[in-house]
């Protein structure tokens, strides 16, 4: 071995040995006078305290913490100088460990390395006053430009820490904030550069509390805290700073930064939170409990990426302001009563929505940014929305859509309307109160627009092709423009309006008036009987689940949607070229019709029909069964009657139609009876009253008069002119009374009365006179026409029920 390694080994050796022996003999001097170490430890922590410090017992642990001696310090308390007033110990340790500078020890002098806390509880506590018992630690007087050390005092410059089992707690009863942890191991190193300290240590904890408002409740409550930290202060600034660092919280990683402001009178703070992929129910139940129920009406199924700035002041009172950010991509979002899916968007939230207003949930705000999701296959984008006022919740926002007709009978449901085809567009703009979970009687403005649809009526069971409408809403008002309606041959033009919609839609649907102005070249009735059929009640969407069941009780704007087209009146301003029903053909038709829930009112009806008009008006009630009731007033102006009993099938009389009639005929009639759904009379049910003018009409082999040939014979019965014939007739049901009435003829003259039944009964009176009629032609004195009328034999005669169903004359 060279002899200069000998000789630094020896030197080597020589001072280990030194050092070993210097700290047994200390470890010995301080068993030997274990009291007047205590006391000199006592003394010398004591120096910088405001109150009282004891410490039960000392022991040496030799070698702990080589070549420095430790002291394990027992039963260690620290309390202020009130603390008789308020009862709360700052510091409590079982055990307290001192590592201490062996070459100060030997000056006398104690300089502490190391810190390790076991089995203690640390209170700091503030009364209402503002009082705290941190005052135990005096405040150094020192000027800031003295830079001298004063070699008789301590250090307090700690090396090491070891906190194990410890219980921390910051109660300030001043600001209402609590912060309570459960230190399951907390251990580090620190160094003291120029500008302050830098400690590096692993956190082990368990947040009991952390409410920055104890009327609000705690953030992190009962969270696991893991990780490591990298904390430093800066002397000069005083702003305590803890750099991003990976912290597990529960089962989450986190990003976690901070800063704290210990020079600003109420130390400011603000601490950074983000986290790359979380749920949304974990990161909901990281904040206080007013937060958390305000976003648990939300929820996205899938991991996100959020971050949470907190700023706010320890000693200072009210809710820190609290700003959260988040990136959402294809994800399921079940919020205001339905579910979104393939949902992108950016999220915030504040609860300082307006400067100005404070710190509370009544100024909170959620806001989702370039929304894109599919709402029941419907897609949806959302440029800006906002949720605020979080005790009272108000959504806002505007809806554009493009998308497939049909797409949007899962969204309305089909129990009124069905699409099966068509394009459609929207863009609204949509207000409404938040509750439970979902949108509570919206305000809705913009438009929606649909082209090329096939749709069906369901109440009504009315089917309709190549369909086209525009609905805008403005104000409170309803537009419904630009529709057309094909169904077979029909096609319909329309436009309405609904005054005071909004405010109707909720509360009164009853009372809405739905106003159209409709046009058509051709109506064919017959495609439309559905409105003949009384509304079909909705049926009800069975639900899988109770959340389901309960985003669609009353308040949801679908199903009032239905609810309203229950309800709803609408008042029917028409125009028609040509309508037609059956045999039936008007032109020029205006009609003003009013459709509710009850039924089906005409108000006015003019036409123009079979070469004379046609007015009328009248109601249809409808029933629950197959038949509705309906009442009829009409008048006939000069029309052709042998086109106009062709166009109504003859009124259901079998031995008068169409083929036995000419002339030119006027009438009133004032009837109610029943019609059904297939548009058709119900057999025997007219009941009313008829009055009748025929002129210049003939009669032609009308076959109950030929059985009278043989009581007036050598006349032509086959073909009876007259130039006029007025007629009053009683209906009911099915027996037709005819008040008295003179009929003169080219043939014969007759006076008529009695029932007509389209059944059995029918008795008519007929006083047929034989005289001639042919020769009165050169009478014009009507006077005299009417003496002579009835003069000679006249025939009493009788039109009964013969055995085939039909009718017989014989004499009375």
């Amino acid at each position: 071995m060279p002899k200069w390694l000998k000789t630094a080994l020896k030197i080597a050796g020589g001072i280990l040995a030194f050092v070993l022996l210097t700290v047994i003999a200390i470890t010995v001097y301080i068993v030997t006078h274990r009291q007047k170490v205590l006391a000199m430890v006592t003394t010398t922590l004591n120096k910088n305290l405001d109150g009282e410090l004891t410490i039960r017992s000392m022991d040496p642990t030799f070698f702990k913490s080589f070549p420095d001696v430790s002291l394990k310090l027992n039963d260690v308390t620290l309390r202020d100088k009130q603390f008789a007033r308020h009862k709360h110990t700052f510091l409590m340790a079982k055990e307290l460990a001192v590592s201490v500078n062996t070459a100060a020890l030997l000056r006398g002098i104690i300089q502490v390395n190391r810190v390790g806390i076991t089995n203690a509880a640390i209170d700091l506590y503030t009364d209402s006053t503002g009082y705290s018992n941190t005052s135990v630690f005096k405040k150094s007087n020192k000027p800031k430009n003295d830079q001298k050390k004063d070699d008789s005092e301590s250090s307090t410059e700690i090396k090491q820490f070891d906190l194990n089992n410890v219980g921390f707690t910051l109660d300030n009863q001043q600001a209402s904030k609590l912060f309570k942890f459960a230190v399951n191991d907390l251990s580090g190193k620190m160094n003291y550069p120029d500008s302050g300290w830098v400690a590096d240590f692993n956190l082990d904890v368990m947040a009991k509390s952390m409410a920055f408002n104890t009327k609000k409740g705690s953030f992190i409550k009962d969270k696991h805290l893991s990780g490591p930290f990298l904390v430093s202060y800066n002397a000069d600034k005083k702003i305590v700073t803890v750099a991003p660092n990976k912290l597990n919280i529960g089962d989450d990683p986190f990003t976690v930064g901070a800063q704290f402001n210990t020079g600003s009178p109420n130390t400011d703070f603000k601490i950074t939170v983000a986290a790359e992929q979380i749920l949304w129910r974990h990161a909901s139940a990281l904040l206080a409990p007013n937060i958390t129920q305000k976003l648990n009406q939300f929820n996205l199924k899938n991991p996100f990426a959020v971050k949470c700035q907190l700023k706010g002041a320890f000693s200072g009172g009210g809710d820190p302001l609290i700003f959260v950010t988040c990136h959402v991509e294809r994800n399921i979002l079940e919020a205001l009563g339905g579910q979104f899916t393939e949902c992108s968007f950016n999220g915030v939230f504040t609860n300082n929505y307006i400067n100005g207003m404070g710190l509370s949930d009544a100024n909170s705000a959620i806001k989702v940014l370039d929304l894109n999701a599919k709402y029941k296959e419907l897609p949806i984008n959302i440029d800006s929305a906002i949720i605020h006022n979080l005790d009272n919740p108000v959504a806002e926002g505007t809806v554009r859509s493009k998308f497939d007709v049909p797409k949007i009978n899962n969204v309305i449901g089909t129990q009124t309307l069905r699409f099966t085809k068509g394009d459609a567009s929207l863009k609204l703009a949509v207000k409404a109160n938040v509750v439970n979970f979902r949108l509570y009687k919206p305000v809705i403005a913009g438009s929606i627009n649909i082209q090329h649809a096939n749709a069906s009526y369901v109440p009504r069971k009315l089917n309709f092709t190549n369909t086209a409408i525009s609905v805008n809403l403005s104000g409170n008002d309803l537009v419904l423009s630009n529709i057309r309606l094909q169904s077979g041959r029909s096609i319909v033009f329309m436009n309405a309006r609904v005054n005071n919609f909004l405010n109707l839609y909720y509360t009164a649907p009853e009372q809405i008036l739905i106003k159209w102005n409709i046009n058509s070249p051709q109506l064919y009735l017959a495609e439309f009987l559905g409105f003949l059929n009384a509304r079909g009640a909705p049926v009800p969407v069975k639900q899988t689940n109770t959340k389901a069941a309960s985003m669609t009780k009353t308040g949801s704007f679908i199903d009032q949607f239905n609810n309203v087209f229950e309800k709803a009146r609408a008042e029917m301003h028409m125009t028609i070229g040509n309508l037609h029903y059956k045999k039936f053909l008007a032109t020029n038709a205006h009609a003003d019709i009013i459709v509710e829930a009850a039924g089906i009112t005409l108000k006015t009806l003019t036409s123009n029909q079979a070469g004379g008009t046609l007015n009328a008006s009248g109601r249809i009630i409808q029933g629950v069964t197959t038949n509705n009731r309906f009442t009829l007033n009409a008048t006939v102006n000069n029309v052709n009657v042998k086109n106009f009993f062709y166009s109504f099938d003859n009124f259901g009389l079998k031995d008068l139609t169409s083929n036995n009639l000419t002339g030119i005929l006027s009438a009133k009639a004032n009837v109610s009876g029943i019609v059904t759904n297939e548009g058709s009379l119900g057999n025997n049910s007219l009941n009313g009253t008829l009055s009748l003018n025929l002129k210049n009409g003939a009669l032609i082999n009308y076959a109950p008069l030929k059985n009278i040939d043989k009581y007036v014979p050598f006349r032509d019965l086959t073909n009876i002119t007259f130039n006029n014939l007025d007629g009053r007739f009683n209906l009911n049901g099915e027996k037709i009374t005819i008040q008295p009435m003179q009929f003169n003829s080219s043939v014969l003259n007759m006076n008529v009365a009695g029932i007509y039944s389209l059944g059995k009964g029918t008795n008519i009176s007929l006083d047929v006179p034989l005289r001639n009629p042919k020769k009165d032609k050169d009478i014009t004195d009507q006077e005299e026409l009417d003496k002579r009328r009835m003069k000679g034999i006249v025939l009493h005669l009788a039109a009964v029920d013969n055995d085939k169903g039909g009718v017989k004359i014989k004499l009375r």
